[in-house]
């Protein structure tokens, strides 16, 4: 660029500056101090009246209503280009632009562009969640620490009343520990995806999917975040602000809880090896697709309901391929990641205290009484069980129905529940009630954290081949083995096989788990991304969604023994869902448009 005869064109002074390099900022923050307005003004502002074929431009892309604002934007690109063919000259660009083409042929070719999409997807989830994950524990471990135990033994050293230990400790704590365990892989995931974006990839990507996706009524660049969510929800929900449209955006944030997490894989490795002993592995891959057939039901859904309208036509400039520069993607590494802990951060944190409170909290007003039957959410759990009936849970199973709720908080701690209350309980009818208890030592605790992460590593690189961790599911015929395998303690297992309704039970069991509301850092997700009025749909319809389908399947299942009353409650469920779509049908025929207004950031 001729920087002197560019100066010259626009009457005022021209910096080079490069933010890849850092070169020349230094310079520009000096001009800067002595700057002041320029009056003078581009003369393309003044022409706002679009041309034959702008008009049908903007008609085609959806965009009449914002005629003026892009002819703007035509005239201000037509200006520039004016500018840059007098000021411009290609030097070595043409070895860069001829290696770009080469490279597009193979991955924009058409029998190698899926091949190399899908490699590309696998190594991002692959990095993403198996080696971002294998900090998890690290992470998860030294702030429980810190934030819960050690703030504990502070707490009752200042004599702070119980219920304020409890929630300074259980609530604030316990909320800071659960964001601190997503770090790694949210830092991970951001990592990687800008590495992507700053190769020139992920713009052709979007392409690749474009098709396949346009189906369910969004672009390709939804296909990412979904992918994405098999590892975990809460990066899948935030990798949708790629996204362009507004009305894509927001499909995709509703589709991304469906797909099936590592945390709900932890409880389905359990049901598995418990009551499908020689078939659990095809039983967890069945889940798998059953979570993204309710991924492209939803997308439908808001198809033909609050998100009217055809797929945006995917314009995009592919760049050409270059090598990413460090400090550039550790930068927006972090500060997409500080966005997240500081924006969805906050309400993870509330649901969290509210949750741990309720599981200390004991009926008698003392607290101490985790994973208990005295505790009010257990004492809750044994008045929501009968509303879970239908699907199998009987009242005696109230453990099954804590589970689910302290699952709301994070699906993986619905083994840690269900692993403490059936093997109390089982205690109780053998007698044995023993418990122990040891000091706490803050360097004791975060040296076995920091144990993890080379235990943790050596299992990322020998599980290179199964990033879903299908391998968990293993089979075993015995009690004894099923607990060692999942390590649960085998009072656990028997309780489960004793208290499920067998087979039909278990598997009701697993697709509400599947489908029912997602953990409180994705809803804490989905209300950065959006705001309440999407996040409440997305709760009430996820779970509507995992009861209904939970119901039905069980009940078809229990058709012979019980015709009348199966049928009953299958026509209940499937009107409970029809008029839930005509509620959607109807709010978007009242608005005429996407009915609520979406907070990017």
């Amino acid at each position: 660029v001729d920087v002197n005869a560019l100066s010259e064109l626009l009457g005022c002074p021209v910096i080079p500056i490069s933010a890849r390099e850092q070169l020349g900022l230094k310079d520009l923050q000096e001009r800067l101090m002595g700057v002041d307005v320029s009056p003078w003004q581009p003369p393309y502002w003044c022409d706002t009246e679009l041309s034959g074929r702008e008009w049908y431009l903007a008609l085609l892309s959806g965009h009449v209503s914002a005629q003026h604002a892009l002819v703007l934007d035509q005239r201000r690109a037509q200006y520039a280009e004016g500018l840059a063919s007098q000021v411009e000259s290609h030097v070595g660009d043409t070895g860069l632009l001829r290696w770009t083409d080469r490279i597009d042929r193979i991955v924009l070719g058409r029998w190698t562009a899926i091949p190399v999409f899908l490699a590309a997807m696998y190594l991002l989830f692959l990095l993403s969640i198996n080696f971002g994950g294998a900090l998890v524990d690290f992470f998860d471990l030294s702030a429980q620490a810190i934030f819960v135990e050690q703030a504990r033994v502070w707490y009752q050293a200042m004599e702070l009343p119980a219920w304020l230990t409890t929630f300074l400790a259980d609530g604030l704590g316990g909320g800071l520990q659960v964001v601190a365990s997503f770090i790694p892989i949210i830092g991970a995931l951001y990592l990687f995806l800008t590495i992507l974006e700053e190769t020139g990839y992920m713009a052709r990507a979007a392409f690749v999917m474009d098709a396949l996706m346009r189906r369910l009524g969004i672009s390709g660049k939804a296909f990412v975040p979904l992918v994405i969510g098999f590892g975990c929800n809460v990066p899948a929900v935030m990798a949708t602000r790629t996204m362009d449209s507004e009305r894509e955006r927001l499909a995709a944030l509703m589709m991304a809880p469906f797909m099936s997490c590592g945390a709900r894989l932890t409880v389905f490795a359990l049901f598995a090896v418990v009551f499908f002993p020689h078939q659990g592995t095809n039983v967890v891959f069945l889940l798998y697709l059953i979570g993204i057939i309710a991924a492209a039901l939803t997308a439908w859904i808001l198809q033909k309901t609050l998100l009217r309208g055809a797929a945006q036509d995917l314009v995009m400039e592919l760049p050409p391929y270059q090598l990413p520069v460090l400090r550039n993607v550790l930068i927006n590494t972090w500060m997409k990641l500080k966005g997240f802990v500081s924006g969805a951060g906050k309400i993870i944190v509330v649901m969290v205290m509210v949750i741990n409170v309720l599981n200390s909290l004991g009926t008698d007003g003392s607290f101490g009484n985790e994973n208990t039957e005295r505790s009010v959410l257990s004492q809750t759990a044994k008045a929501i069980t009968p509303v879970l009936h239908p699907m199998g849970v009987t009242e005696d199973n109230w453990p099954a129905t804590v589970g689910l709720l302290t699952g709301v908080l994070a699906k993986e701690v619905v083994v840690g529940t269900l692993d403490a209350l059936y093997s109390s309980m089982g205690r109780a009818e053998q007698g044995d009630n023993e418990t122990s208890s040891e000091a706490f030592s803050l360097s004791a605790a975060l040296s076995a954290a920091w144990q993890t992460v080379p235990k943790n590593l050596t299992e990322a690189m020998a599980n290179l081949t199964d990033p879903l961790g299908l391998s968990a599911v293993q089979e075993v015929d015995d009690p004894l083995a099923a607990a060692e395998s999942q390590e649960v303690q085998v009072l656990t297992v028997t309780e489960l096989q004793h208290r499920f309704d067998g087979t039909i039970g278990a598997f009701a069991y697993m697709l509400f788990v599947l489908l029912y509301i997602p953990c409180a850092s994705t809803v804490g997700a989905i209300f950065r991304e959006s705001n309440g009025g999407w996040t409440l749909l997305s709760v009430a319809w996820t779970t509507l969604l995992a009861y209904a389908v939970a119901v039905i399947f069980y009940q078809a299942a229990m058709l012979p023994a019980h015709p009348v009353q199966s049928i009953f409650w299958i026509a209940t469920m499937l009107s409970a869902v029809i008029l839930f779509v005509l509620a959607l049908r109807w709010r978007s025929h009242r608005s005429g448009q996407i009915p609520i207004n979406v907070r990017f950031g």
